[in-house]
């Protein structure tokens, strides 16, 4: 039985990849604030925190504090408590004011991902005084007072040249100061079994230097799918259809589609225009270079919107919502209980399902290779 443990979970693509491997794994605790920020003196309350008894007591005040100063409601606890079970019901709101030495020792594998920020560089040396006030200290930070067996960090890949080299320097710094066996790598999702161009950073961590020595990052697989084996058939949402030389925007009214709105000349000439495309298509009579990445993470906030489109018989239209999840390793099974928008967004924040299950393959104490589990 594998002990996890999540921050900035999110949809949590950690247990779909542990429920494709058929690994039984029971989930310590999850954390995810749904991007609400409250003004708050983070310091003063941790201090607060870190004397309480019970991790009951210290998860019911936190709760109390988003309830008192914010009116705004955490959709991601919404999405994520529909689709799995935490323990003791252990869902917290607030990575700064966990206190992760409930859970010392407690935790086999610890998985989340915090926005890229620039720290403040002191000398040659940067380290955690120097991320201090990051979410990304508050990650380091909980893997020390955790302890797990082995940690997953992912991020953007832009991390690496952010600040000028900076950032990534810092983050060494401190990934080294853990006293952990770490490795890290970019992967790219279309590598892994997912049509989509997805880089990203990942740096797996062990606590024990022989399951780290032992631990290799997956080669790339050859890529058997294209993004058509993820569509939804006859699907009429957000449909663009070509009529008179011009592209419009329809969608489904009684039997017959509603023209909306015509696209302007210059996003015309955008989405016909050839750049890199982010999906691997086949048969597609318009290439679409839409955005950088499917579902990108974007500026500080490490929040991500969806703006992209797909070329199927003949039209360009909107990618689904469900379609969205496919396109990050998610079964139709996995309940959508959100608005649209807030389903969009989750899934863009969400780390690719198929590349865990390609890192989690490679480590032997999991169940990868020559694995018991």
């Amino acid at each position: 039985m594998i002990k996890l443990g999540t921050v900035f979970s999110g949809i949590e693509a950690i247990e779909q990849a542990l429920e494709r491997l058929n690994i039984n794994y029971e989930l310590e605790f999850a954390c995810d604030n749904g991007d609400i920020n409250i003004d708050i003196n983070y310091e003063k309350e941790m201090k607060k925190i870190r004397k309480m008894k019970s991790i009951k007591e210290k998860k019911e005040y936190v709760d109390n504090l988003y309830f008192t100063n914010t009116r705004k409601h955490n959709f991601v606890k919404d999405a994520y408590l529909a689709n799995y079970s935490v323990k003791d019901n252990n869902f917290f709101y607030d990575v700064k004011l966990l206190d992760g030495t409930d859970f010392k020792n407690k935790v086999d594998l610890f998985v989340g991902g915090s926005p890229c920020q620039s720290f403040s560089i002191a000398g040659a040396r940067g380290g955690f005084e120097d991320a201090r006030g990051t979410l990304f200290y508050d990650f380091a930070r909980l893997v020390k007072e955790i302890q797990p067996r082995m940690f997953i960090y992912e991020n953007v890949y832009g991390v690496l040249t952010h600040d000028k080299g900076n950032t990534w320097k810092v983050m060494q710094n401190i990934f080294g100061e853990l006293g952990y066996y770490y490795k890290w790598a970019i992967l790219n999702a279309k590598d892994y079994g997912i049509p989509q161009s997805r880089r990203r950073l990942y740096v797996v961590g062990f606590k024990n230097k022989k399951d780290g020595e032992k631990f290799e990052f997956p080669s790339p697989q050859k890529l058997k799918y294209t993004m058509q084996d993820f569509l939804v058939e006859n699907n009429k949402e957000g449909n663009l259809v070509n009529k008179n030389g011009k592209l419009i925007i329809t969608e489904k009214v009684g039997e017959e589609p509603e023209e909306k709105y015509y696209l302007s000349e210059k996003l015309k000439k955008y989405v016909l225009c050839p750049g890199t495309k982010n999906f691997m298509h086949h048969d597609a009579e318009i290439d679409l270079p839409i955005a950088r990445a499917l579902l990108s993470t974007q500026g500080n906030s490490h929040r991500a919107s969806v703006n992209n489109y797909v070329t199927t018989n003949g039209k360009i239209r909107a990618l689904t919502v469900r379609e969205t999840y496919r396109l990050m390793g998610f079964p139709d099974s996995f309940k959508i209980v959100v608005s649209k928008a807030q389903a969009l967004k989750q899934s863009g924040n969400s780390i690719v399902v198929d590349v865990l299950i390609a890192i989690l393959k490679n480590v032997e104490f999991i169940g990868g290779k020559n694995g018991k589990n």
